[in-house]
């Protein structure tokens, strides 16, 4: 069993010291560090070779219900039809199109062509071959893909390490010939110019924040690419885009409590309360000092009506409300600006954003914890901005029905010129499910259901709704998965999982993976906390910053809960979280080490205030706005302290624990959870059961490929069913 070296360092804040002995660890680049990892991975791989054949078993099962030789529903752009293929043996997706055809009939010309998985079509070609672009790298990760307009370029950007640092490199699909031009250390993706001579792209400063955009001039030396905006401060993330319509270029600054975005017509110039004809400053929408959280979208033009935008905000709207307001009321402030009222503040219902196509503005919200989509028509959208309503809108708006009770629903993608919706669909043991939906109509037409193989049948499970209550009397929901042959009138094994932060919601979509753990006999219990979305805003900000605990006192008691109920058999629950849940397993373990048979904890941010404390970490000074500034708060560092999994570590029995985490990682470094079980086998009553797995060519999110994406799958779950005593 290995156990790392003691150097004693001091962290001191505020008065407080911190004695910790094992931060040099932080160094990635000393072959003492990298041994240990080497011998950790060892010894964990020795103790748990016993599951070799149940983790096969479940690789097995995962392959076995995979269709390998699929492809993705094509997507039209101007004058393509774009989807991605997958095929037996193939780590990686290939990305193809091929060209649409226009006959007059509208609705014809964007149903899409109906391709069987191993065949091509007329005049079908390969964008990009991701098996061939990973063949020669331990690590591959394709992040963006941008096409021009004229549909002759195609800029790919890609991480060959797993830091998500990527390169872009443009590639003529006339010739098949990728041009000289390469940009490294981008966000991601780029955005072509209309004209396809410009190249826009955002790059990382040392911390791994995006926040410069350039202008890049294809076939010119990067050197001389042009600064157009730099986000100087460190707690802002920065993006660039397009605007649907494709009229405006987007720069957006922000966090998860205010934002900025900046418009600059392609055409004319910039959006601005005088708009000029040359570039020139990109005044901001809504500027931060008002602290507003939005979004922004042009609403499609109609003749001599001039400029009009669709406005997502929460300026005086805990969960956010649609607004149209013209240009000319952007040179006012927020509460100054006349605007008609779309979609009304409502507190059951929270707004997720809005975009448009060239006839339809569409609403995405979440109520009573799904996700749905709801549509408006743009000429009607357009009268109420004329008629000057600020009150609740009185149009009508237009909704697809569906039988399920809990399920999730959205637009797939925006394609401005479809006289219909692309809308994708799924619930708890649904498969992904893609429509087009008339919305003049309402009608919906199945274009595609992905396959589950190996004889699925939805109606094998049952998913159902309980609610747990927390010590403050807050009912927390949770999503109780099972197969419909269990007996729960008795108690059983039990996985509970969460994640709960950056308000992101663990929404209702079918794995194929966790069938294998249900088909052995488990519960797989979904928690709700607070901290993510599912019950709108305020949900949200009752597990950040000074309220971060109820996110774990939640989990605790949605366990407790599961127990009471009968549900879950005592002495066999594991936890299981990732990244932010990652930390949520940290501080359950610390909080309630006797609930829980075994912790699964994936790449986890267990030693959060050493990293929030020092701004040059990756993402650190971002995540103020998160967690609150320990720096200058003492309150916010006192509080941290409390919870923090890898300062509280205490003597104590503790569950059976798999760190798993990733050496290249730029989310959350590994060394937080090298430290934590360092500590952990130091202090724990049962050291010998602190395992710690570093995958050595992988990101935030593990090994690349689909393959590996499954071992590691299988690896979890097989840790998970020997806790319960499965694997017999």
């Amino acid at each position: 069993m290995p156990q790392a070296k003691q150097v004693r360092t001091e962290r001191v804040h505020h008065g407080d010291t911190f004695i910790d002995n094992y931060e040099w660890l932080r160094e990635k680049e000393s072959p003492e560090v990298i041994a240990h990892l080497e011998a950790e991975n060892a010894y964990t791989e020795a103790v748990t070779q016993h599951l070799q054949p149940v983790r096969e078993a479940i690789f097995d099962e995962i392959k076995g219900r995979t269709q390998e030789d699929d492809l993705s529903v094509p997507s039209r752009r101007d004058g393509w039809w774009y989807f991605t293929r997958t095929v037996t043996g193939g780590a990686y997706g290939i990305n193809c199109r091929v060209p649409a055809h226009d006959t007059g009939d509208e609705l014809a010309d964007w149903t899409p062509p109906t391709i069987a998985p191993g065949e091509t079509l007329a005049g079908e070609q390969v964008i990009i071959d991701n098996n061939e672009a990973a063949a020669q790298h331990e690590f591959y990760s394709l992040g963006g893909l941008s096409i021009s307009d004229s549909g002759r370029y195609a800029a790919i950007a890609t991480d060959i390490v797993g830091d998500e640092r990527y390169t872009i490199r443009v590639k003529d699909l006339e010739t098949g010939e990728f041009l000289a031009d390469e940009i490294e250390n981008t966000s991601g993706g780029g955005v072509f110019s209309a004209d396809a001579q410009d190249l826009y792209y955002v790059v990382n400063d040392e911390s791994w924040r995006p926040y410069r955009a350039y202008r890049h001039r294809i076939g010119t030396p990067t050197s001389d690419d042009e600064l157009l905006y730099e986000e100087s401060d460190q707690g802002l993330w920065m993006g660039i885009g397009r605007s649907a319509s494709k009229r405006y270029f987007e720069i957006h600054s922000g966090c998860s409590e205010f934002s900025e975005t900046r418009l600059f017509s392609l055409a004319e110039g910039p959006v601005t309360a005088a708009r000029v004809a040359t570039p020139g400053p990109l005044n901001p929408v809504i500027d931060r000092s008002e602290n507003v959280l939005y979004d922004v979208d042009d609403l499609p033009e109609r003749e001599g009506r001039g400029a009009a935008f669709v406005l997502t905000h929460n300026h005086n709207a805990l969960n956010s409300q649609v607004d149209l307001v013209l240009e000319s009321e952007l040179a006012k402030s927020v509460a100054e600006q006349q605007r008609a009222v779309l979609e009304a503040h409502r507190d059951d219902v929270r707004i997720e954003g809005a975009g448009c196509t060239r006839t339809w503005l569409a609403v995405s919200l979440r109520q009573n914890t799904c996700p749905q989509v709801r549509f408006y028509s743009v000429d009607e959208a357009w009268g109420l901005l004329e008629n000057g309503t600020t009150g609740a809108s009185a149009l009508t708006p237009r909704q697809p029905r569906f039988d399920e009770e809990i399920y999730t629903s959205g637009v797939s993608g925006f394609e401005y010129e479809s006289p219909l919706v692309r809308l994708s669909y799924s619930s708890w043991f649904t498969p992904s499910t893609v429509f087009d939906y008339f919305i003049d109509r309402d009608e919906l037409a199945l274009r595609k259901q992905t396959p589950v193989l190996g004889g699925y049948q939805p109606s094998d499970y049952v998913a159902t709704r309980h609610w747990a209550t927390a010590a403050d009397g807050t009912r927390v929901p949770l999503s109780v998965l099972h197969r419909a042959d269990l007996d729960v009138t008795k108690p059983q094994p039990t996985l509970v999982y969460a994640y709960g932060s950056y308000e992101i919601s663990m929404d209702p979509a079918l794995s194929v993976a966790r069938l294998s753990l249900m088909d052995r006999g488990v519960i797989y219990v979904v928690a709700h906390v607070r901290g993510g979305g599912e019950m709108g805003r305020a949900w949200y900000e009752n597990g950040k910053k000074l309220h971060k605990q109820n996110t774990f006192t939640d989990f605790v008691d949605a366990t407790r809960y599961v127990l009471r109920a009968g549900l879950a058999e005592p002495g066999r629950v594991v936890a299981m979280g990732g990244s932010a849940g990652g930390l949520l397993m940290g501080a359950i373990a610390n909080l309630a080490p006797e609930l829980y048979a075994g912790v699964v904890a994936q790449v986890p941010f267990v030693d959060a205030l050493t990293s929030i404390l020092d701004p040059d970490l990756p993402l650190s000074a971002l995540e103020w706005e998160e967690w609150g500034n320990p720096i200058e708060s003492e309150e916010v560092y006192r509080y941290m302290k409390q919870y923090s999994p890898y300062e509280n570590v205490r003597a104590a029995k503790y569950p059976r624990i798999a760190a798993v985490t990733s050496l290249h990682d730029t989310r959350v470094l590994y060394v937080e959870p090298a430290k934590w079980v360092a500590l952990l086998r130091e202090t724990a009553a049962n050291p010998a059961e602190m395992l710690l797995k570093t995958e050595m060519h992988g990101g935030h999110g593990g090994a690349s490929g689909r393959y590996e994406r499954w071992k590691d799958i299988a690896w979890d779950y097989a840790f998970a069913l020997d806790c319960m005593g499965l694997t017999e």
